[in-house]
């Protein structure tokens, strides 16, 4: 499918050493970090960074991995000529993935542990791969799924991304996406700007990667192709489903976004080799968590799926291509490595200082990548944990502790992979000192991840750089409300949001069933959304007499609603700092039906 581009912006221009340190200085760095800005060597022939991440595609969606009808001939090509981690694990959902890519970090050491509830914002004190990149004489972009903050200081070009064309929160069609996005000729944020693009989201998002890759510059580039495909809704064009016609309609639906996917691929592979790019380029494809629509047809032998504990649900594909750095050839290695090594690993790669302190949790995997032993690894103990909303104890209820061949999950039950892959069955019982091993392995690690798990980054009020800001239900402390079906069905739900007020004054608060995008009175509802492939339920009608909002600082304040209002407004005085905000919906009787879903939030004066 074609993809063009209706606005045209300019590009920033190629920072050079001072570019890089007010990029520094507006980053909030510290006079430590700016001289370590300042010591990183210029510009360098040092090899290029492209990132491809899938977003549900589990291990068993690719034909290499031995799936008997999908059909992935460019990912195949890519995995012939990579180096193959096949023990390569992430965490079972997406925003913790992307927080242990970008810092190197253990999820829950990130602030960003969990799809939704005020759980995605990325700590504002870590660096991320892109702030590294960005510093030491790279270009970055970033085209697609961010999932790791909608708003100012966690967007991508908060981070380190001097370009970015993307989507919020975790798929296309969510509570804070632009209203009745459905995969074809949608809104997307350009650098902070929301312009409309033509063509399928796949393509938009390659497409528009391959033409900021191969455009002329000095500089190396730092690439993050981070797709929502095949995440659901399984939308698609009918071509892509038509070798699949015999299975279930999700299949074929599933499978045809990734033949999508490889599609581009191959595209890009092409662009890649003719811009002379491809020999001096590092290729890392993986995806995000374990499969989905997909499992039950074929999952590589293994249990489990997105968010489960099992193999199935964190073990995925990761391929890694640098030819001028003879990583090549379809090599294997078997070791036990984990997606925060790949920070540490790239700028080992790419000879990148860390930046100050030089912390990770992960590992440097150049000697591995290079044919070099790293007898370490053969030892190492690793955790998946992903949320700590867990039942009873929550440090065990979302962890899986992984040892050799060892899986320690919930704390409880032991299941040896090497001789048991699909786990069924718990050989606690048999190996007791290895349950203990891996728990003392935990309890350590617990203690060094846990005290940070109740602080909830904030939403940031009031900024120059974004203002007015919407507040969305995917923020709402601990509540799950993200998608926009949820939205349409008027789930009964309500949650608070944790906020930080940078200029104190008066500020509004626009409260909202639907957003701006649908003007529409807030007790209407609206009709079904259909077009191309795309199919969304109708809005359900709200009887809503009354709105209210409160804060953390005192504030507390009613309106009534009318038959055609579409919002109102409270206005509310907020001192510099942080506080809480909660809303709520009640009919006539009293009877609270729902927090406002959309909050427009704006400093006046």
């Amino acid at each position: 499918m074609g993809v063009a581009k209706l606005t045209d912006v300019a590009r920033r221009p190629e920072p050079g050493l001072h570019n890089r340190l007010n990029y520094l200085y507006d980053h909030r760095m510290t006079r430590r970090e700016l001289l370590w800005a300042a010591a990183a060597p210029a510009a360098a022939p040092r090899p290029n960074v492209l990132i491809i991440l899938a977003d549900d595609q589990g291990h068993g969606d690719i034909s290499a991995h031995g799936n008997p009808r999908l059909k992935t001939p460019n990912l195949d090509n890519l995995h012939r000529d990579s180096v193959r981690l096949t023990n390569f694990h992430v965490a079972p959902m997406c925003t913790p993935t992307r927080a242990q890519l970008m810092t190197g970090r253990d999820a829950l050491n990130t602030s960003a542990t969990n799809v939704s509830s005020g759980r995605t914002l990325l700590r504002r004190d870590l660096p991320t791969l892109a702030d590294v990149f960005a510093a030491q004489g790279y270009r970055t972009g970033l085209f697609g799924k961010w999932h790791l903050g909608d708003n100012y200081p966690y967007r991508p070009q908060d981070r380190g991304f001097q370009e970015s064309i993307w989507f919020p929160s975790s798929h296309i069609g969510s509570t804070s996406d632009a209203w009745n996005n459905d995969y074809f000729d949608d809104r997307y944020r350009h650098n902070g700007k929301l312009e409309q693009y033509r063509g399928y989201c796949t393509d938009v998002f390659f497409g528009e990667a391959t033409r900021w890759i191969t455009a002329p510059s000095a500089q190396p580039f730092f690439a993050y192709v981070a797709l929502n495909a095949p995440h659901g809704p399984l939308f698609v064009d009918d071509r892509y489903r038509a070798p699949y016609q015999d299975l279930p309609r999700p299949l074929q639906s599933f499978f045809g976004m990734i033949a999508n996917l490889d599609e581009n691929v191959g595209r890009l592979e092409e662009a890649l080799e003719k811009s002379g790019l491809r020999d001096n380029t590092i290729v890392i494809f993986f995806t995000d968590n374990g499969g989905t629509a997909g499992v039950p047809f074929y999952n590589s032998g293994m249990r489990g799926q997105k968010v489960t504990l099992w193999e199935g649900g964190h073990r995925v594909p990761c391929f890694v291509r640098w030819p001028r750095g003879r990583m090549t050839g379809g090599r294997e290695r078997g070791e036990m490595t984990q997606v925060q090594d790949l920070a540490p690993t790239l700028l080992d790669l790419c000879g990148l200082k860390p930046p100050p302190p030089a912390r990770f949790d992960g590992v440097s995997l150049a000697p591995l990548l290079k044919g070099i032993a790293q007898p370490a690894l053969a030892e190492r103990k690793l955790v998946v944990q992903f949320s700590r909303m867990g039942i009873g104890r929550p440090q065990y209820g979302d962890a899986c502790v992984m040892w050799k061949q060892w899986r320690l999950l919930g704390g409880l039950d032991l299941y040896d992979v090497g001789r048991d892959p699909a786990q069924k069955t718990n050989v606690a019982a048999q190996h007791p000192e290895i349950v203990m091993a891996l728990r003392d392995h935990y309890e350590h690690w617990w203690q060094r991840v846990s005290p940070r798990l109740d602080t909830f980054e904030p939403v940031h009020l009031g900024s120059p750089k974004e203002n007015p800001v919407l507040l969305s239900p995917t923020e709402w402390a601990d509540v799950f409300l993200d998608q926009g079906s949820q939205i349409r069905r008027a789930e009964p739900r309500n949650g608070a949001w944790h906020i930080f007020a940078e200029r104190a004054g008066e500020y509004t608060f626009t409260l909202r069933r639907w957003p701006k995008d649908a003007e529409v009175p807030m007790r209407a509802g609206l009709p079904a959304h259909r077009d191309r492939d795309a199919s969304y339920l109708p809005g359900v009608a709200m009887p809503i007499a009354k709105a209210r909002i409160a804060t953390g600082l005192g504030v507390d304040a009613s309106k009534n609603v009318g038959p055609e209002d579409r919002e109102v407004v409270f206005s509310v005085r907020l001192p510099e700092g942080p506080s809480r905000l909660q809303t709520w919906f009640y009919d006539e009787g009293g009877r609270e039906l729902s927090g406002a879903y959309f909050v427009y939030a704006e400093w006046k004066s």
